[in-house]
């Protein structure tokens, strides 16, 4: 239901819009909108030229009058002049509506509605009533010679008429105007014989003093040839005269000119010698210069060349041993801090491995080193083993001579000398400053033997 409304709603609206349009009215720039009907003024309408107006639709319409000018012939026949002749006087007038505010009121009031040929009619009417008034104030005279004040008259008696019905003179064109009485044409004859004598006068005159005048003119030619005639001989005397110094001067001149033309040729010559001397000089300078420059381009440049080479390959081959040298400095630096690093490295986690054992050992370093050598006793007894595993007992001949002592042959004393060479393990002990434990010992049968070795005899 609610979009119906709306429909509705629109329609009216659009209604009531083209509605407003259409009431609202445009004036073209040839015609007036006259608007009646309640314009809310003292006046019955309201006159626009040019613009546009809203007609209130029931309350007001409107209408045009066309500004078209109206041409209107008026041959006025029988009009009584002030000296009581009869003139007939064809003209022309050109009237239209008039653009002026009162004027358009009376003109709304007055032609609204009227075609062309009413507005016409009316308007003939108040012409020739008033261009009858305008004759009756005027001498034939006046009205034939001045056409100025004729037409003024005219316009002005015949404007203030036409305002009263909203019209405007735009044009007066008066023709011809004649008389039944033949006053204008004795008027005319009159003029024209007037006009005849004064050209005759005026002509003979011309001619008398034409005649005088050519008489004089003959006097005077043949005095004037005269003069002219001696000032031409004189004149031609003194040119001769003049001629002849022109000539002497002009061959004065001309021998001067030569002698001056001879020695400034020469002159110019001999600098054009000189010029000539010294440009081959300045040539033989330059082809020098140019020649000395060649030879230390091809030379001095080329040496040059080859000492800045030299130097650039010198710099180049220092440069690249310099480099090489850092670089197998760098190398030994590298190889030798590598090492530092990997010796620092064990005597640091051997130092830790110490300072562990001896804390191991309850802080006693003696303990701790024989329990480092303990540790390496299987190393040691290998050791001692490997002395005399290699040796071959069966491929080993010993020459015994037969001198054996305490029932010992040659090849046990050989034995026992070899076993004898390797170091007893607890002699290794003492050596080292520590003492094998007992149940390493064994038994023997000499231990005070073993213990009054000096220590020169164990050390060998």
């Amino acid at each position: 239901m609610s979009l119906y409304l709306i429909l509705i709603i629109v329609f009216v609206l659009f209604v009531t819009f083209a509605a407003i349009l259409k009431r609202y009215r445009r004036c073209p720039s040839d015609k007036i909108l006259v608007i009646y009907g309640k314009t809310g003024r003292k006046s019955s309408a309201k006159c626009i030229h040019g613009g546009a107006a809203f007609i209130w639709p029931v309350f007001q319409s409107y209408s045009y009058l066309d500004l078209t000018p109206i041409s209107i012939e008026c041959n006025l026949t029988n009009a009584l002049s002030k000296q009581n002749i009869r003139v007939d006087v064809p003209c022309r007038f050109t009237v239209g509506i008039s653009t002026e505010s009162d004027s358009m009121t009376n003109a709304a009031e007055r032609l609204l509605g009227l075609n062309t040929e009413d507005i016409r009619s009316i308007a003939t009417d108040i012409l020739f009533g008033q261009l009858r008034l305008v004759i009756a104030t005027m001498d034939i005279e006046e009205i034939n010679a001045d056409r100025d004040k004729f037409l003024a008259n005219v316009s002005t008696n015949v404007e203030a008429e036409l305002r009263k019905i909203g019209l405007k003179l735009i044009n007066v064109n008066v023709t011809d105007i004649r008389d039944e009485s033949g006053y204008i044409e004795a008027l005319g004859k009159e003029a024209a014989a007037k006009a005849i004598n004064d050209a005759k006068k005026s002509v003979a005159e011309q001619n008398r003093y034409g005649e005088t005048g050519k008489a004089n003119a003959d006097k005077d030619t043949r005095v004037n040839v005269a003069a002219a005639d001696a000032d031409a001989v004189k004149g031609e005397n003194n040119a001769k005269i003049a001629i002849a110094q022109s000539d002497a001067a002009r061959r004065e001149k001309e021998a001067e000119a030569a002698r001056i033309a001879v020695a400034a040729e020469k002159v110019q010559a001999a600098k054009a010698l000189e010029e000539a001397y010294k440009s081959e000089r300045e040539a033989e300078l330059a082809r020098a210069e140019r020649e000395e420059a060649t030879q230390k381009a091809n030379i001095v440049v080329a040496a040059q060349i080859e000492k800045e080479k030299m130097i650039i390959e010198a710099e180049a081959a220092a440069e690249r041993l310099r480099r090489e040298a850092k670089g197998e400095a760098d190398a030994i630096f590298a190889k030798m801090d590598a090492q530092a690093r990997g010796a620092y490295e064990i005597l640091s986690k051997q130092a830790e491995g110490f300072n562990r054992l001896v804390e191991a050992a309850g802080g006693d370093a003696k303990d701790a080193i024989t329990m480092l050598i303990s540790d390496k006793l299987p190393e040691l007894v290998r050791t001692q083993v490997e002395a005399v595993k290699g040796i071959k007992i069966d491929k080993v001949t010993v020459w015994d001579s037969g001198n054996g002592k305490e029932g010992k042959t040659a090849t046990s004393n050989f034995i026992s000398g070899m076993m004898g060479a390797v170091p007893p393990l607890q002699d290794l002990f003492k050596m080292a400053g520590m003492e094998l434990p007992s149940y390493l010992k064994g038994k023997t049968d000499a231990p005070a033997k073993v213990e009054e070795v000096e220590p020169e005899k164990a050390e060998k």
